[in-house]
């Protein structure tokens, strides 16, 4: 399932209250698409890291009132509105603290905590096959899930990065070499990979660069950038990537591409389709649908 699928599918679940596990690979995105539901609906996020947790915490500590023991279940649970309670890297805890998940989600309730009527509980792992730390989920538990799993889409992914305003050169060299969004070989041993994840971690190292140049401390790319990317996503990626800098900051402005117009239909309409993602606005603009009239078949 991409992630527009599964942005879709949570919607629908989330209606109906029903708990959902997400599984995929690590940096593809599964607790972030989670959070945009949230505050797509309006609603509470609540991320709950299981591998922190004791096979007690959950259901917290015992006291005495009028002569009985009661539980005081813990502060971070919900108790009123209505949210998400994210369960994430829930197969990284060991199977006991799994276990204590098993009235949560089912029943919506821990011993005399009842998780509010406005709360859905979804949780997200990486497979073994991730070679993290990994626990086999019980099969009770995972009877009480809709399991889905989640893929990286380029055209997904490009469409949320030109909304987040990731740097453009790296939008601009994945539609070049797409299959470097993500390296789904979980068998290498190195610190650094692609994934959609890292990806955005890249941008905000160019644009620390950036940064740095505008106040006049370096100019053009160095070896530390060059360094910095590696580390990022990896030395063949970073390769590829550095090489495409090199053309990419060669290139000329913006302006001097608009004053002798020669870029070519496709492009220019890719650029325009850019434009409307970051800014709803401009579609209502004369200019643009003027530009829709004149290039309705390349549009559609």
């Amino acid at each position: 399932m991409k992630p527009s699928e599964l942005f879709e599918a949570l919607h629908a679940l989330i209606a109906e209250r029903v708990p959902l596990h997400i599984w995929g690979a690590c940096g593809v995105g599964k607790s972030q698409i989670v959070a945009q539901v949230a505050s797509d609906l309006d609603w509470q996020f609540l991320d709950i890291r299981a591998v922190q947790l004791d096979p007690v915490d959950l259901r917290g500590l015992p006291r005495i009132s009028a002569d009985q023991a009661e539980w005081v279940p813990p502060k971070f649970l919900p108790t009123s509105g209505k949210g998400i309670l994210f369960l994430d890297e829930l197969t990284a805890a060991p199977q006991m603290t799994q276990a204590g998940c098993y009235q949560l989600v089912l029943d919506r309730k821990l011993g005399e905590y009842h998780l509010p009527d406005g709360w859905v509980v979804v949780a997200a792992g990486n497979p073994a096959s991730e070679r993290g730390v990994h626990f086999s989920m019980p099969r009770p538990l995972r009877n009480r899930f809709v399991h889905l799993n989640l893929e990286p889409d380029f055209e997904d992914w490009c469409q949320w990065a030109v909304r987040a305003r990731l740097r453009p050169e790296i939008v601009a060299f994945l539609r070049f070499k797409p299959a470097l969004l993500h390296d789904a070989d979980a068998v290498s041993d190195v610190n650094a990979w692609p994934t959609p994840r890292s990806w955005e971690m890249a941008s905000n190292v160019l644009t620390g660069f950036a940064h740095r140049q505008k106040s006049g401390f370096f100019t053009g790319a160095t070896e530390i950038e060059a360094q910095l990317l590696e580390g990022t996503v990896g030395p063949a990626a970073t390769t590829e990537f550095v090489a495409f800098l090199r053309l990419f900051r060669d290139l000329p402005s913006i302006d001097e591409i608009l004053l002798s117009d020669r870029m070519p239909t496709e492009l220019r309409v890719l650029a325009i389709r850019d434009a409307a993602a970051r800014n709803r606005g401009i579609t209502h603009t004369p200019e643009f649908v003027r530009f829709g009239i004149e290039h309705a078949e390349v549009l559609e």
